[in-house]
């Protein structure tokens, strides 16, 4: 309401203006196309080196190219105040995880993902098994959320139901306060509570919302007949090459994989194990340029951080070296942790760097950590099964999807390597982009001398010494 009584007040005042208050200058005459966002995790996000990402974020940075200009991103407090923005002409579009909203003054364009909802508490908290448990209960939310009237429609048939509408906080920001205790439950899509549950595993969903919404960019109708145009054929192109897919699948394509236990103990190992070796990850990142939180993902999901971790097929130590492959990088001792971190990350780098020109990051690096756990022989057998099939063998999204099919003897007869379990890597790989992402919060960036922070997956930088 807050949100359609400014924009309201807005174009009343405009009537007392010249036509063309309000209007944007066309982004071609502009030079840049303007958006009005907010950061949030999925949205758009900064991170300690000051880069921008997400899933939107990227998507503009898709649309700026078709479009030959840059993409200006101005920060706004809220939603609301980026939706007065495009309103009152100082941004072209409002890109900030807005649901759609028609009875709002503006034109939406076609959807970019859909947006389920519902109500997370904690598990320390008296369980909700039905409505009436909510009676006494505070349910916190956005103000203007798609969420809003549900809400206040269960309120109605539970009037002891007590309801809490917030303005100038994030969807992640409630949730940090729930899961600090501030708050008692909070409505929220599933999306940002699973993002959320990686770091926070108290947190679970007590019930969900009969809201289905979607995400959509919010222009103003004043907006110049070629934008509009251009961004209703934009993400059509982008739904049908499944560029939306595959962009989504890179931001929370992975974040449910992770039970609660699986979060809750890996969580413990970061206080309890991780110092140990922090100093050993931090070092292979000066040598190879690879992020040592992506190293120490990696060698999670391969010991737990063990030292001393073997399996039966006869991989030992925390990075779960074969005797083939540490006698190829010269390490003498697998159970030397030391050692055994410098050369799982040079052997990382050596399979990522086998990899076609053609596999952009980050999907060359998840695709990486494929071939850590299978081989490089078999995952470009399973490149050729994607090409024979008609996937995308340059794209995680595909490849997948594509990986599992190993298994399979119609595929297998096929496959120069064989039969392999293709299933279990796409997991592993999967494991390690959750491990990643909760080591992204939980611990800063490392710049070692001569190496710039900020280093992305996929750049290697070399100071002078590394690369031996």
């Amino acid at each position: 309401m807050r949100t359609l009584l400014l924009i309201l007040g807005l174009l009343i005042l405009s009537g007392c203006t010249p036509p063309d208050a309000g209007r944007i200058v066309d982004y071609r005459t502009l030079g840049e196309l303007r958006v009005a966002t907010r950061q949030d995790p999925v949205s758009y996000r900064i991170d300690e080196t000051g880069a921008a990402s997400g899933f939107e974020h990227d998507l503009l940075v898709r649309l700026g190219e078709r479009l030959g200009v840059p993409v200006r991103f101005d920060v706004y407090p809220d939603s609301a105040a980026a939706l007065d923005a495009v309103v009152s002409g100082q941004a072209h579009l409002a890109a900030a995880g807005l649901g759609r909203n028609d009875r709002l003054p503006l034109l939406w364009s076609a959807p970019l993902r859909e947006v389920e909802y519902v109500l997370v508490g904690r598990s320390d908290r008296p369980e909700i098994n039905d409505e009436s448990d909510l009676a006494g209960r505070t349910i916190t939310a956005r103000r203007g959320s798609p969420i809003t009237e549900a809400l206040q429609r269960l309120r109605k048939r539970i009037p002891e139901l007590k309801l809490h509408f917030t303005t100038g906080r994030s969807g992640d920001q409630l949730l940090a306060g729930l899961a600090r205790g501030d708050l008692d439950i909070v409505a929220t899509d599933s999306v940002q509570y699973a993002i959320a549950a990686q770091t926070a595993p108290e947190l679970v969903v007590v019930d969900d919302l009969p809201v289905r919404s979607t995400i959509s960019w919010a222009l103003s109708h004043e907006a110049h007949d070629d934008l509009a145009r251009e961004v209703a054929a934009f993400v059509a192109e982008a739904t049908v090459t499944e560029l939306l897919a595959r962009i989504a699948d890179r931001y929370f394509g992975h974040v449910r994989r992770l039970n609660d236990t699986d979060v809750t103990t890996f969580l413990a190992r970061t206080r309890a194990r991780l110092p140990r070796f922090r100093d050993f990850f931090q070092e292979a990142q000066a040598r190879t340029g690879i992020d040592w939180r992506f190293l120490a993902a990696l060698a999670y999901q391969e010991s737990q951080w063990d030292p001393l971790a073997t399996s039966w097929s006869g991989v030992r130590g925390i990075m779960m070296l074969t005797s083939d492959t540490a006698d190829r990088l010269g390490v003498n001792d697998r159970l030397d942790p030391r050692a055994s971190i410098l050369g799982g990350a040079r052997y990382f780098l050596m399979l990522r760097d086998q990899l076609a020109d053609s596999i952009p990051e980050p999907d060359r690096s998840w695709m990486a950590a494929a071939a850590y756990n299978l081989g490089m022989g078999h995952l470009n057998g399973a490149r050729q099964i994607a090409s024979r099939i008609g996937k995308d063998n340059t794209s995680w999204l595909d490849m997948k999807a594509v990986l599992p099919l190993m298994s399979k003897p119609e595929y297998a007869s096929r496959l120069k390597a064989g039969a392999a379990r293709g299933g279990e890597a796409v997991i592993m790989a999967e494991n390690i982009r959750n491990y990643h992402d909760i080591l992204m919060r939980l611990e800063p960036a490392f710049a070692p001398p001569l190496q710039p922070l900020g280093l992305k997956l996929g750049t290697v930088a070399k100071p002078l010494g590394a690369g031996s």
